[in-house]
């Protein structure tokens, strides 16, 4: 390993923290729903999205059926994946090549 290489490690390990977080959140939530219990605010669930969740969290609400019924989080999630992709679409092209 490199001292160049640690930045694409850090970036990588954080974006798999957040995608397991992000998967975690929706099944954990919907138990808490079941047993009517504390819920994870909608809140949170964006803000785990949109800091580089998005993807994760969309399978895991799509597997565990969780939140598919509401508009905000179907149009929501994929709004922000694409915002993402755009994002790092734009750093690349401006100041990676």
């Amino acid at each position: 390993m490199d001292i160049k290489d640690l930045p694409y490690i850090l970036t990588a390990a954080y974006l798999i923290i957040i995608s397991i977080i992000g998967f975690i959140l929706p099944p954990v939530d919907k138990s808490k729903a079941r047993k009517n219990k504390w819920r994870i605010r909608e809140r949170t669930l964006f803000i785990v999205s949109a800091l580089g969740g998005s993807v994760a969290m969309y399978i895991s609400m799509r597997i565990f059926h969780h939140k598919t019924k509401h508009k905000r989080f179907m149009i929501g999630m994929p709004a922000i994946i694409v915002i993402q992709l755009g994002t790092v679409f734009a750093i690349w092209y401006f100041f990676m090549r």
